[in-house]
């Protein structure tokens, strides 16, 4: 576990790889419009809307592709960018990395976590002048080892997503991270479809995952609305990974898919309702349920006797409310004798009974 790097490592690690609740990160990516001030407003609104950090992405074109309009660099049919280049994307998209102090200075002073996917190298360099707390390596980089071996170098947590990745490939991923000095690994269920159907997030991977590597596991989701990651808090969850946008109106890169303020707080209490409610194992009364015992059923007089009469199912019914003897004596009484005069409607209780 990292310690006493600073409270930011140490919290990211404390909620996350502890499992205290699940952790809620808000996914900036480029939907900022490579405006600065509303970069900071994303980060507000996120901090309003009960997330637990922000993140974003830090690369620039030509670090994360090359510049050409051959076939290969188009974007095929099946996304929110269909026609466009890689590189054409990514320039409208990226994040200027003079902006990253100035950010994480702005979430911090939320109190947020702030951190980001890095796509090579000298990524990795820059955001370690900072010091973040942990790194995010996207679905697509996963069978990038090279840079794998760079972020585990670090010694930080990495929040390895996993979208398109056969077994064998996040095995040959968290080996590396682990053979290189990371001890932190926190997997990420993920589908790689930009929005992704909901028929295509299999959830019930998410424990499976956790079992077959030995790490906890989080939902990097790209469905849209907020009914799938609060499915996978019932599965076991510790992250949850989420786009974030001011307005889908103003047409983000990765806005499609994203959540605005108000429905990404409606997400935030839908998440810890669904916590409240897994609780834990439990048989028995719960404290708000004590009241209702009384609505239970129990033995009474339902006609008036007199001292020596009988106890018969015309006379002693199981009814509400739970007053009397338990059902459970019922035919132990039947055939006894009244030992007092009873009026009808009286629960019935040992004292009435001639033994």
């Amino acid at each position: 576990m990292i310690t006493n790097r600073n409270k930011y490592v140490n919290r990211i690690a404390m909620k996350i790889l502890r499992n205290q609740s699940v952790f809620i990160v808000a996914e900036l990516s480029g939907n900022h419009g490579q405006n600065f001030a509303d970069a900071v407003r994303m980060i507000e609104e996120a901090k309003r809307a009960g997330a637990d950090a922000v993140k974003l992405q830090m690369y620039r074109p030509e670090t994360i592709t090359f510049s050409s309009d051959a076939k290969w660099f188009r974007i095929g049919e099946g996304t929110s960018w269909s026609g466009e280049t890689l590189f054409s994307l990514y320039s409208r998209s990226y994040t200027p990395w003079e902006w990253f102090p100035k950010l994480q200075k702005v979430a911090h002073d939320f109190e947020l976590d702030f951190f980001a996917s890095v796509f090579d190298e000298t990524a990795v360099d820059e955001l370690e002048k900072i010091d973040v707390p942990a790194y995010k390596i996207a679905s697509f980089e996963i069978v990038d080892i090279p840079l794998l071996k760079k972020v585990a170098s670090t010694g930080k947590p990495v929040i390895l997503s996993t979208g398109m990745a056969t077994l064998g490939e996040i095995e040959e991923a968290v080996s590396t991270l682990r053979s290189h000095g990371c001890e932190d690994i926190i997997l990420l269920k993920c589908t790689s479809a930009y929005p992704a159907p909901p028929e295509e997030m299999n959830l019930r991977t998410i424990p499976h995952l956790a079992q077959a590597f030995d790490c906890p596991v989080g939902l990097s989701d790209h469905t849209k609305g907020i009914e799938v990651p609060v499915t996978a808090v019932a599965l076991g969850v510790v992250l949850i990974e989420k786009h974030f946008t001011l307005s889908r109106a103003d047409g983000g890169p990765e806005s499609d898919f994203a959540l605005e303020p108000d429905e990404f707080q409606q997400m935030v209490q839908a998440v810890r309702t669904a916590e409240k409610a897994l609780g834990r194992v439990h048989y028995g009364r719960t404290e708000h349920e004590k009241p209702s015992l009384i609505f239970r059923r129990s033995l009474f007089v339902i006609k008036d006797m007199k001292v020596g009469d009988q106890f018969t199912s015309e006379n002693i019914r199981s009814i509400r409310p739970g007053y009397g003897l338990h059902p459970r004596y019922y035919e132990k009484v039947l055939g006894k004798r009244a030992r007092k005069n009873i009026r009808a409607g009286t629960p019935l209780s040992w004292d009435m009974i001639e033994v």
